[in-house]
This record gives structure tokens, C-alpha cells and sequence, in this order.
């Protein structure tokens, strides 16, 4: 069983959440801070990208400014998220740890073990889906949506064959990191009012497919979960699925003086944010 720290950082900035991940991953691979699993929120609806996406070309900037969203670059691939009414993940380790030792394929497949466990203990009957299965492919086959929560990749989990978790995943300074989305609320319109599409019908046809594949917990859930339920279920969730031994920590003063630092000089610096 493996021995995880345990963080919760509350509400912080887009900047800084994506700085902090950061932080975590450099200081755990020099092995200078243990494996972590953090929880955290957002203190604005934002949009993050996947590292790979053009910013211009896929997100309304003008639509951005006027909800007064924030915006930031993801160090992990994937396509955009709206990070708002929900419960955000990271899982860190060192590059000898089992899971970073694991393919990436099956390195997805036991973190949604994990996200699994989590969703049941809202009594949610989340299912792990593989796209290796030839029908599964079929059935969530993108429509080229540069938002994320269209279809799952090869491991994530689906209720009701809707997608309620978006993750992705960073091989980098030695480690692995894996952060994602566990939608508590969604609100497509905001979504699909900053994206970016080649027509109205298209916008219109991407949207029908999306309200079919997307879905949050409080949409199925049969009362509200709050963010600190959400945070509790993940916990006991993640404790049996990996399995680990979570352990409640704070950050180190070593990892805010780094987040602090990529903040100002990456994740608020339009060299990063436009770099595509």
C-alpha cells in the first residue's frame, strides 16, 4: 500500500493552481517532498488549455473578457477545461514510484480506480471505460470539440454512459503528474460561449453531442454534494481504489516559494499562455 500526502489548498487563482502542480512535481521527483494528492478549487470560472491547443484560434477572447473568466495553459495535454463548480486532483509522484513506472495507459487505468471508489461513495455507479474496446471508440468518437468533457480517453469514468471526469497527464522534471476535473455542476453555456467554432451549425451540432456525453454529479446525485462532501468521498474513494494510505499535510514553504515564482514568471506571462 502506498503512503500519499494529502492536500487540500482551498481556493486559489488560476496562476497559482496550475504554479502550485508544478511546485508539488519539481520538489517530489528531487524527492525532497512525498507523494501527494492535492485537492483544490478556483477562485474564478476558468479556461485551461491543453498544452498543445492554439489559444487564438480555439477560445472567444472577447466572449472571455466580457464573463470576466480567467484564462491559463495546463503543463499537460488534452483540450480546454471549464474549471468552475467542481473538485479538482492532482496526484504527484517520483519517476521510480509504481505508478509513474506504469504506462501511461495503465497509469490512467488505476487512478480512475481511485476516481471510481470516489464516485460510488456518492453513490454514484461510475464505470471505468476503456477505448481499447473497438465499440466504446464508436461510441464516443470526437466530433473535433476543442472542449474536453465531448469523450473520454482511454481510462476515464462515464455514468450512465456520460463522461463526469476529465483528467489528464505530464511526464516531466522526473516525475508524473496527473490533475483533473470532478464536475460537481456544469454549465455548458458557459462553455460554448468562449469556445471558438467554424459556424453556428456546427456550434449547434457540437453542443447536441456534448449535453449527451457530459455530465455533473449534482445532476444525478439526488441532493446537492458540496465541494467538502466531494473532497471526503475522494479521499475514502481514492484510499481504497489505488489503494494508498493518505496522510493530511500542508504544502511546504519551499513549494509556495517555487508556485509563487512560476506564477509571475509562467502561468500569468502571455509567453505561456499565447505561446500557441
Amino acid at each position: 500500500m502506498w503512503s500519499v500526502r494529502l492536500l487540500d489548498t482551498g481556493i486559489g487563482s488560476a496562476s497559482y493552481n496550475m504554479a502550485l502542480d508544478e511546485a508539488i512535481l519539481m520538489q517530489v521527483s528531487e524527492g525532497f517532498s512525498p507523494p501527494t494528492l492535492r485537492f483544490y478549487r478556483w477562485d474564478k470560472p476558468t479556461i485551461s488549455l491543453g498544452y498543445f491547443q492554439r489559444t487564438k484560434r480555439e477560445i472567444d477572447l472577447e466572449a472571455l473578457a466580457r464573463k470576466q473568466f480567467s484564462l491559463v495553459r495546463r503543463m499537460t495535454g488534452g483540450r480546454a477545461v471549464l474549471h468552475d463548480k467542481e473538485l479538482t486532483y492532482s496526484i504527484i509522484v517520483p519517476g521510480d514510484h509504481e505508478l509513474a513506472r506504469a504506462s501511461v495507459v495503465e497509469s490512467y487505468r488505476m487512478v480512475s480506480m481511485g476516481l471510481q471508489e470516489g464516485f460510488q461513495q456518492l453513490g454514484l455507479q461510475a464505470q471505468v471505460v476503456s477505448l481499447a474496446d473497438e465499440s466504446m471508440r464508436d461510441k464516443f468518437r470526437s466530433l473535433g470539440s476543442a472542449a474536453c468533457f465531448d469523450s473520454p480517453s482511454w481510462y476515464e469514468l462515464v455514468v450512465e454512459g456520460r463522461k463526469i471526469a476529465g483528467s489528464a497527464q505530464v511526464r516531466a522534471h522526473g516525475g508524473l503528474l496527473q490533475h483533473g476535473s470532478l464536475l460537481l455542476d456544469l454549465c455548458a453555456d458557459d462553455l460554448f460561449d468562449v469556445l471558438v467554432f467554424r459556424s453556428e451549425d456546427h456550434r449547434d451540432l457540437l453542443r447536441k453531442e456534448f449535453d449527451s456525453r457530459a455530465v455533473s454529479v449534482n445532476q444525478l446525485s439526488s441532493q446537492d454534494v458540496s465541494y467538502e462532501e466531494a473532497a471526503e468521498a475522494f479521499r475514502n474513494g481514492m484510499e481504497l481504489g489505488l489503494p494508498c494510505k493518505l496522510i493530511p499535510e500542508e504544502e511546504t514553504a519551499k513549494e509556495k516559494e517555487i508556485a509563487i515564482q512560476l506564477q509571475k514568471e509562467k502561468y500569468e506571462a502571455d509567453e505561456w499562455n499565447f505561446r500557441r
